[in-house]
């Protein structure tokens, strides 16, 4: 993962940098000491950097001014000498909020997440998961996930001709899967968008090989569902 470091503080700077050079899967592209300096290199914030290290408390512009000027906002981990700018900070929704003097096990740890989300997003821009079969893992494509549907402790994943039940919660697997394709309907149920034929009252009609699947909607999914669809009115 390529990642930025912004603090005034020369210390901090230098022992997130070291951290930084232990952790062999993080690459330190820029270390600024300043916000200002990171805006001049904006063009690094479109591909090239998956994650900051951001300090609060600067001169000029402080961290949460910096995360406004942002359009396309990386992962961030704050590193703070205060606590009070926890609140504002995960308004942005930072991956981790650490403070000062920081060790390397909470930073570890902080950067493992980071880790985790990122490979999640690099999952779902494959356009591809694995699902296991029998000893065999099976290659699914996104567009051809019908449903996935909650049965206990598992879910079950239907394509057009075939299910498969696995050991997941409904969140994880909601975690894995584009939140612009696939659209949670019911507490049981996320079903892809395109494939949808109609909806009908507070049913999805979905087609699959055992004819039509109506699928609930539930009402405490149901106005945000239908603000996401292409809704067109007379």
């Amino acid at each position: 993962m390529n990642c930025i470091i912004i603090d005034d503080d020369v210390l901090s700077r230098r022992v997130v940098e070291e951290f930084v050079s232990r952790t062999e899967f993080l690459s330190l592209k820029y270390s600024f000491e300043n916000a200002i300096d990171a805006i001049k290199k904006s063009e690094i914030f479109n591909d090239e950097i998956d994650l900051i290290f951001l300090d609060i408390e600067m001169p000029e512009m402080d961290g949460i001014a910096f995360l406004n000027t942002l359009n396309n906002l990386p992962q961030v981990i704050i590193v703070s000498s205060k606590e009070k700018y926890a609140i504002s900070a995960f308004d942005y929704d930072v991956t981790d909020y650490l403070l000062k003097p920081v060790n390397y096990s909470r930073f570890f740890k902080a950067v493992s997440k980071a880790k985790q989300i990122h490979e999640t997003k690099v999952r779902k821009k494959s356009g591809e998961i694995y699902v296991k079969k029998a000893s065999a893992l099976v290659r699914l494509k996104f567009e051809d996930i019908l449903w996935v549907e909650a049965l206990e402790n598992y879910v079950i994943i239907a394509v057009f001709n075939e299910k498969f039940t696995i050991h997941f919660t409904m969140k994880s697997i909601e975690n894995q899967l584009p939140n612009d394709i696939f659209k949670r309907i019911h507490r049981s149920f996320i079903i892809n968008a395109g494939r949808i034929d109609r909806i009908e009252d507070n049913s999805v009609i979905i087609k699959c090989n055992e004819g039509l699947k109506s699928i609930p909607i539930g009402k405490a999914y149901k106005d945000k569902f239908m603000k996401d669809i292409n809704l067109m009115e007379k």
